[in-house]
């Protein structure tokens, strides 16, 4: 069986990291759980880029060895992230591991080997915090007339250097054609567009190798040179599921599963390299091509992309040790339409958080719990007759879970999260029309009771299997609660394609008020 492979970029090292990669990572999370909860097997892989002019001169400003450099960074920084946001990953993966280190040397030296490698001067600019050869067109004019990159606002340097160059002009057409037969590789559509624009104008050739960095991966064939960080970076998604494995081995059949990606998730910022440069980097190798390229907008903070360089770049613990992980996981998944920008503000994610999360989820389930218990001493009854009430949620849920796979899928989070934010409302309104509260109150309706209390329970019991992969703590929390976890099993097991099959909650399940699933914020940190 083939595994569903999900890739987030390998991110710089060259500081700790932002929401912004945290942004990225929680969608793939959220895609990978989805996913898995559909059946799929899932491969999903993060990690670092560790080379670069960057890497290195941010290490010699630290007075430290590049290595050291960066093996502070991922232990202190990176790898904590993946804890902080709750990232179910299934491999991480270091630009300078030895498992990455050989299979890059071994890929260029088969692209080499296929004529698409050779060596002449490059002259141009290059920018440093991009770690890209720009082209005259990329580049805008800064207030004292000095070309400036449009990314980092800073001014770029003019690099003058012999190395080794790949044919990337050669594949113009192969690429126009891969893109116009399957538009799907490159989403969304805006990302299309600038592809296809940049393709048309006929590509260059750029270098592949430097000659004036020491930190990065040698080139088997010429010493003086390391392979330009870019064509060392994108080549992760290939080794780290290895690629040149020995044929038998573990890792050869584990690049057999995975390969070709099905989706690389990547910022906008970053599309060129992952639409153009690398696909064609696979078709000089030989190998297939990724299936999708989606690449998702910037967040904005005052205006301002997320950035350390400009002071924006907010820490993820900052915001999930004031609103918790799943909060975080749930604002940026459902605030802002993946593919586009999007500005956080605290002010925002509280107003939400309270509304959505709070007032809407949690208080459904803090009501509906503290009933079975005051109603029903915590075990689940037995529905009786349904009646048009309940029939309406059935068919509503049905409708939901379609449409919230469709969404998801399609890597559209926002949508698909408001399907299921759409029944919880449905849920919300059946239970103040239903009055429970009121219709305890005669003995005689006792089964009428029984019904609406079952309707409610069963149906947190959709919404925490749909939101799971979206907020597994709180959501596992819940199944808990609704005793679930002891008659249904694990909440990460429940399929999507059935969670509409009405009735699946027990009668007799133990459902007992536990914690707040979503409690009072504090004030906001200064």
């Amino acid at each position: 069986m083939a595994a569903y492979y999900v890739t987030t970029p390998i991110y710089y090292v060259n500081d700790a990291p932002h929401i912004g990669h945290a942004y990225t990572t929680t969608a793939g999370d959220v895609l990978t759980r989805w996913r898995r909860q559909r059946g799929d097997e899932v491969w999903y892989l993060t990690g670092v880029d560790e080379h670069g002019t960057k890497v290195q001169r941010a290490a010699e400003a630290g007075g430290v060895s590049p290595q050291q450099w960066v093996d502070r960074l991922v232990e202190e920084s990176w790898r904590p992230v993946l804890a902080t946001i709750d990232a179910a990953n299934d491999d991480f993966i270091r630009t300078t591991e030895p498992r990455h280190k050989e299979r890059v040397q071994l890929f260029w030296e088969t692209v080499r080997d296929n004529g698409y490698v050779y060596e002449a001067d490059y002259e141009g600019p290059y920018c440093v915090g991009c770690e890209e050869f720009k082209l005259a067109g990329d580049l805008v004019s800064g207030p004292e007339g000095d070309e400036l990159c449009p990314v980092h606002q800073r001014p770029v340097e003019m690099l003058k250097e012999t190395n080794w160059f790949f044919r990337l002009s050669a594949f113009t057409d192969a690429l126009i054609a891969h893109y116009e037969a399957d538009p799907s590789a490159v989403e969304p559509q805006s990302a299309y567009n600038e592809v296809m624009s940049f393709l048309r104008q006929g590509l260059v050739d750029i270098s592949m190798s430097r000659s004036s960095v020491s930190w990065g991966i040698g080139l088997p064939w010429d010493e003086r040179q390391v392979v330009y960080v870019w064509f060392d970076a994108l080549l992760n998604y290939a080794t780290a599921v290895g690629y040149g494995a020995p044929e038998g081995t573990a890792e050869a059949e584990l690049f057999a599963r995975t390969w070709p990606a099905d989706v690389h998730l990547v910022g906008k910022d970053i599309l060129r390299f992952h639409a153009v440069y690398w696909p064609a980097m696979l078709m000089a190798a030989g190998l297939p091509l990724p299936r999708k390229v989606f690449a998702h907008g910037w967040l904005l903070v005052g205006g301002e992309k997320m950035s350390k360089t400009r002071l924006t770049g907010i820490a993820p613990e900052q915001i999930v040790d004031h609103f918790g992980s799943d909060a975080f996981r749930y604002y940026f998944m459902r605030a802002i339409q993946f593919g586009q920008d999007g500005s956080f503000s605290w002010e925002d994610m509280s107003a939400r958080y309270t509304a959505e999360l709070a007032n809407g989820l949690g208080n459904l389930a803090s009501r509906a719990t503290a009933m079975v218990q005051r109603y029903r001493g915590g075990v689940l009854p037995p529905p009786g007759e349904s009646t048009p009430a309940e029939d309406r949620l059935q068919a509503l849920l049905a409708q939901v879970v379609a449409n919230a796979d469709a969404a998801v899928c399609a890597l559209d989070f926002a949508s698909g999260i408001t399907a299921v934010r759409s029944f919880i409302d449905a849920v919300n309104l059946y239970v103040t029309e239903q009055e429970p509260w009121v219709v305890a109150k005669d003995e005689a309706l006792g089964t009428r009771l029984d019904t609406i209390l079952y309707t409610v329970c069963e149906s947190l019991r959709a919404i925490a299997s749909l939101y799971n992969p979206v907020m597994p703590k709180s959501m596992g929390l819940l199944w808990e609660q609704i005793g679930a976890a002891a008659t249904l099993g694990p909440i990460a097991e429940q399929r999507v394609d059935r969670v509409a099959q009405w009735g699946q909650l027990p009668a007799g399940a133990g459902v007992s008020k536990g914690a707040v699933l979503f409690p009072r914020l504090e004030e906001e940190p200064a």
